[in-house]
């Protein structure tokens, strides 16, 4: 087994899981070693009510992502959006569409075929995402979550050929899955700007993650049921020690599956919005109480996917 972890070690990679859980040196480019995401905001009236909720609890937030995808929001729901998160110097991070779960494929939906999951079935379906990715990068937005290996390595080659804007930030889904860190590596020199690890990984496995890669990690301190219902935020502290640059994602536990979402859920998303700020709330006095020399950034920071202007 040494043999093995030497080989490991001469790739770059770490030996093992990090059992000693030392401190990441590494940092956001403004310094920062933590943000604040608030994912599953749907539609412009949740974006409203959430931020609204921001104020009234005096918190900063420098993400806010969305599920239901780009291809169920009209032109001038992406703009309202987009809108809202520029007035508030927020990164905007909007899903592609359509991907497995939606298709006609019963595969995802199986026992045996979950790992198809938000993965896109066949060359239309990556010809539907790339243009979900152009149409919200000219209404202004700079971030989208995606799904699949394959679009990742795409949306760099946008990136490269004048698609998509150099500063639009590619951010993986949580269910995407990656679990080690070899896999998430390769998602991040595949173009991946930043990568959202599996929800219920320990503190030693993390680590190793964040040894072997330089992109900001994404981390559910609180998971929504159907990835674990974990509410972890005691340790937020050790996650911003050891995970840096981080950001710190506050889901939601009993939350219901509201996606795709509409107008169908929007009271339900609405309360679900105000709940989320109230547990960041809870987690950031946490993180005040335990580890009050944190650093976090400003809103504002020029690496984050604010919105621009729409042509």
């Amino acid at each position: 087994m040494k043999e093995t972890r030497n080989f490991l070690a001469s790739l770059g990679y770490p030996e093992g899981d990090l059992y000693d859980l030392p401190a990441s040196s590494k940092r956001f480019p403004d310094g920062a070693q933590y943000r604040v995401e608030l994912p599953s905001v749907e539609g412009p009236a949740a974006l409203a009510a959430t931020i609204k909720e921001i104020d009234r609890y005096g918190l900063t937030v420098h993400r806010i992502s969305q599920g239901s995808g780009i291809m169920l929001l009209t032109d001038d729901e992406i703009r309202e959006m987009a809108d809202l998160c520029a007035s508030r110097r927020m990164e905007l991070s909007l899903f592609v569409g359509p991907r497995g779960t939606w298709d006609i494929s019963p595969m995802p939906l199986t026992a045996a075929g979950k790992a198809a999951g938000i993965r896109h079935e066949g060359m239309d379906q990556l010809v539907y995402a790339i243009e979900d990715l152009k149409r919200a990068a000219s209404l202004g937005v700079r971030g989208a979550l995606v799904g699949d290996e394959g679009l990742v390595l795409l949306s760099k080659k946008m990136k490269e050929k004048g698609l998509l804007p150099a500063n639009f930030v590619i951010k993986c889904s949580v269910q995407m899955m990656a679990s080690n860190p070899v896999s998430i590596r390769l998602l991040q020199d595949c173009g991946a700007n930043t990568y959202n690890v599996p929800t219920g990984l320990s503190l030693p496995k993390l680590a190793a993650i964040r040894q072997a890669t330089d992109i900001p990690l994404d981390l559910y301190v609180e998971a929504p049921d159907n990835f674990g219902g974990f509410i972890r935020h005691y340790e937020i502290p050790e996650f911003i020690r050891i995970l840096a640059p981080v950001y710190i994602k506050f889901g939601l536990r009993n939350h219901p599956d509201v996606y795709p979402s509409g107008k169908q859920w929007e009271a339900t998303n609405i309360l679900l919005c105000q709940e989320r700020v109230h547990r960041a709330a809870l987690g950031m006095e946490i993180v005040k109480r335990y580890y009050p020399d944190a650093i976090t950034s400003k809103p504002g920071a020029a690496d984050l996917g604010i919105p621009g202007k729409s042509k």
